[in-house]
């Protein structure tokens, strides 16, 4: 035996179909859009492609670079990507994971969007400008003549990549700028100004801290107008072809998301269109804000499938200590635990792509549930993926801790969805804000909850202490975490009983609804069926 002799190394993990998800899958069957499926498997053997995880590394290794001028100092603000970018780019909008269930009239356009966005994730990074259209549409829908000038272009699924006015292209993408310095969440302290033109259109005046996605189409921004706090429209390239004035000052050098551009801008005079009432800024952006938190769930619940499904096809292939780690009681009570908090992670967010699935179509019962579940969503799962992605980079020692392994690339990652669209504080916040002035979404959450009542003792008792906490008005804002951490817990938990895998659901139960559980993953109690969890998440190489 040589030194340079590989022994016992893992081999890639391509060649399967992510897809291949049981909690995906029947959660795409029951949520309407079981019609979705082929096309699913589809775009998973595609993303567990060798080919498409090549993409994700090249597009992340090569970031976006900024020209602000050409070679003879006209300015161009322009972005320019890697190859491997618009790779991912075509694919995702190729398979309407951006705005195309907006055009689509089938139940469960949107439960099948969400499934794809969960599955093509080879970067995360290309995620942002899809989110950002898929958005952005029911938020341009305030006003009609502007939904109908760009919608038909938003929702189409040619992929049009350059800057020219947009009803020169084949397809636009939108993008979204609100936060300022001295605002940050805090929205209403911008300072951006907008002046009336006598044409009906205005002009921008300000600086963006953070706008995402700079090289889309169209932007949904917030100024200050005679009015207030206003929602505009504001295009990169001017229908006569001239450049906007929408000033690209730095790219963010961010921990994670590499591939994707996010920018510091200032409007020079930028030309604006309004969307919606004057005075009327954050109720009209709302819509995309609570979309763009539906993504976030979507992208966090898919870092844990990633990094579930890696760590057990390491244990799987890997030998210490006289056996394959995946024989190992200890790794096998990690595995089992990080499958069962992907899986709760995963059948929450099937569950609010159903709720949004039938509130676009004027349920107003599901509107009400999705408006208190999806914040509960967003702080719960977006929370618990840093930690997750840490013990799955672990469950790979060393070689986890390789930027070749991908793992980094995940752990980095991991915090950016909990921060995007209002970080932990502003996410848990909004949900006292919602039981606080709006009671139906409360009477919404009980009743889907109660659909598992008598299932569980374990899950009934995590009911009863979750109405006692909401009971209790004393410092309820000081407690905020920890009532939506309960609300999480029991949605998940009846989600699990009534859709999820019997052992999935009596493992979720014992730790996380009944207390039998440490601190850390890897400290599930005894007399669970280990093997049937560990099963769910381990890839079909080949």
């Amino acid at each position: 035996m040589t030194t340079h002799e590989v022994v016992n190394q893992v081999p890639p993990m391509v060649g399967h179909d992510t897809a291949d998800d049981p909690a995906l899958c029947d959660g795409v069957t029951r949520e309407g859009a079981g019609w979705a499926l082929p096309g699913l498997h589809e775009l998973g053997r595609l993303a567990g492609a060798e080919e498409a995880a090549e993409h994700g590394r090249l597009a992340n290794e090569h970031p976006p670079v900024l020209r602000t001028h050409d070679r003879y100092g006209h300015r161009i603000d322009e972005v320019e990507f890697h190859p491997s970018w618009h790779e991912l780019m075509r694919t995702a909008v190729g398979h309407g994971l951006h705005a195309a269930p907006w055009a689509d009239d089938r139940t469960g356009a949107h439960v099948a969007r969400a499934a794809g966005f969960y599955l093509w994730r080879p970067d995360a990074g290309h995620g942002c400008p899809i989110s950002m259209t898929y958005a952005a549409v029911p938020a341009l829908r305030h006003s009609p003549d502007l939904a109908a000038r760009y919608e038909p272009l938003l929702t189409t699924r040619e992929y049009d990549f350059g800057l020219r006015p947009p009803q020169a292209k084949r397809g636009l993408l939108a993008g979204m700028s609100m936060t300022e310095k001295q605002g940050g969440s805090d929205v209403r302290a911008n300072t951006t100004t907008a002046r009336p033109e006598p044409d009906g259109s205005y002009r921008l005046v300000g600086h963006k801290w953070f706008t995402s996605a700079p090289m889309c189409d169209l932007f949904l921004t917030l100024a200050q107008a005679p009015g207030g706090l206003t929602c505009f429209l504001v295009p990169r390239v001017l229908p006569d072809g001239a450049r906007n004035p929408m000033r690209l000052m730095r790219l963010k050098d961010k921990l994670g998301n590499r591939s994707n551009a996010s920018a510091e801008i200032e409007y020079e005079h930028a030309v604006a269109w309004r969307v919606g009432d004057e005075g009327r800024g954050v109720r009209t952006i709302i819509d995309m804000v609570n979309l763009t938190r539906l993504d976030c769930v979507i992208g966090a619940a898919a870092g844990m499938r990633h990094g579930v499904t890696t760590a057990v096809h390491h244990a799987t292939h890997r030998r210490a200590f006289g056996g394959y780690l995946a024989d190992q009681p200890l790794m096998r009570n990690v595995l089992a635990d990080l499958a069962v908090e992907s899986e709760a992670a995963t059948v929450l967010m099937m569950r609010l792509a159903g709720a949004t699935d039938r509130s676009a179509r004027g349920d107003e019962g599901e509107t009400a549930f999705k408006r208190l579940a999806l914040a509960v969503g967003k702080y719960w799962v977006c929370k618990r993926w840093p930690g997750h992605a840490a013990e799955a980079l672990e469950c790979l020692g060393g070689n986890g801790y390789v930027e070749e392994s991908g793992m980094p690339r995940l752990f980095r990652e991991s915090p950016l969805n909990s921060i995007w669209e209002g970080s932990g504080n502003v996410a848990a916040l909004d949900v006292l804000r919602a039981l606080t002035r709006e009671p139906q979404v409360l009477a919404a959450y009980e009743a889907e909850v109660a659909a598992a009542a008598g299932a569980d003792a374990r899950l009934d008792a995590a009911v009863r202490r979750v109405r006692d906490e909401l009971a209790d008005h004393t410092d309820l804002e000081l407690r905020a975490r920890r009532v939506v951490e309960r609300l999480a817990l029991v949605l998940q938990g009846a989600l699990l009983v009534r859709h999820g895998h019997p052992a999935v659901a009596d493992a979720f139960c014992a730790s996380r609804l009944d207390g039998d559980h440490g601190q850390a993953y890897g400290t599930l109690p005894g007399g669970l069926d280990l093997s049937a969890i560990i099963d769910r998440a381990t890839p079909k190489i080949g």
